[in-house]
């Protein structure tokens, strides 16, 4: 019998959208039953979101005190002994996933298989290598549990239109001491999530400073957009690392992806060939970016990007 446990991703009481995503890569399987697991210290809202994802069996939850923060060491004994009985663990392939998933796959004696873009069998999937220039196949032997990261820039969110019943579970697992939650940094922004917003611009080493970012923050919020940076532009200090795209940084498939002052260095372009359609804005006709790009626009980014807003009116 095949059963895939998902494990939610969430903070401050809401759902992860890459959780959905997941999910999607799960009904690619064809299991039996998909079932999501929250571990929260109160998991009832991010429970009742999860249960409005299409596909779902049903959400377990796992309330304790200790869950408050998402810290891999202590969530993944946890999620060891709830997936007695499952075939399948599957976590979105983030920061919270690539930490948590090694300790899981760790703790069933298992190995990982990291960034599944598709399912060619319940044990057989494929996966990018070499900075994603080369797609591999994985196998994994039928008789072990399958613990993977899912690449949630290769899956649509699955839709919300589910009603699945929400179950409490009991877990005596003994958790460790050795870590501690001291606090969370994380950038403030009004601005959509840049691993989950339809529309994205980005600016690279062209925008030239951190105060000249300020045309492409401006052009963003002129169209609805999420920022992001290539790595030269974090490298330079224009803007903190979260808003980093790429191999390196965050891999994401917008539905427009607007390149703005960006080379187009393989690094780069691994986290966005996924994207729906790309735009690429630089003074440099012969820039790789323009290789990959769906139109292109050669010119002063300077003079490009007001002229493009003036015509948003």
């Amino acid at each position: 019998m095949t059963k895939i446990l998902v494990i939610a991703e969430h903070l401050d009481g809401k759902l992860n959208g890459a959780t959905a995503r997941a999910v999607s890569a799960a009904s690619a399987v064809k299991p039996d039953a998909i079932d999501i697991l929250v571990l929260s210290d109160a998991p009832d809202a991010v429970a009742a979101e999860a249960a409005r994802i299409d596909g779902v069996s049903k959400v377990l939850t796992v309330a304790r005190s200790e869950n408050a923060h998402a810290l891999a060491a202590i969530l993944a004994p946890q999620i060891a002994k709830a997936a007695v009985g499952y075939s399948h663990v599957f976590a979105p392939s983030t920061t919270f996933g690539k930490d948590l998933a090694p300790r899981v796959a760790a703790l069933l004696g298992v190995s990982q298989v990291s960034d599944v873009m598709s399912v060619e069998a319940p044990h057989s999937f494929k996966r990018p290598i070499y900075a994603g220039n080369a797609i591999v196949t994985v196998e994994v032997d039928a008789g072990s549990t399958v613990v993977a990261t899912i690449r949630t820039a290769s899956w649509p969110a699955a839709a919300s239109n589910g009603s699945a019943p929400v179950e409490v579970l009991g877990i005596d697992a003994t958790l460790p001491s050795h870590t501690r939650f001291v606090g969370l940094q994380q950038g403030k922004s009004d601005r959509p999530d840049l691993q989950g917003a339809p529309k994205v611009v980005s600016g690279g080493r062209g925008v030239g400073s951190k105060e000249n970012f300020e045309i492409i923050y401006k052009f963003a919020d002129k169209i609805g957009a999420a920022v992001g940076a290539s790595r030269a532009a974090v490298d330079a200090g224009y803007v903190p690392n979260e808003m980093q795209v790429g191999q390196t940084g965050k891999i994401i498939a917008p539905e427009l992806y607007i390149a703005v002052g960006i080379s187009g260095a393989i690094q780069h372009l691994t986290g966005i060939k996924d994207a729906g359609t790309i735009v690429a804005i630089n003074k440099d006709g012969e820039a790789p970016i323009f290789e990959i790009a769906d139109i292109g626009l050669v010119g002063d980014l300077f003079k490009i990007l007001p002229d493009l807003e003036a015509a948003l009116g």
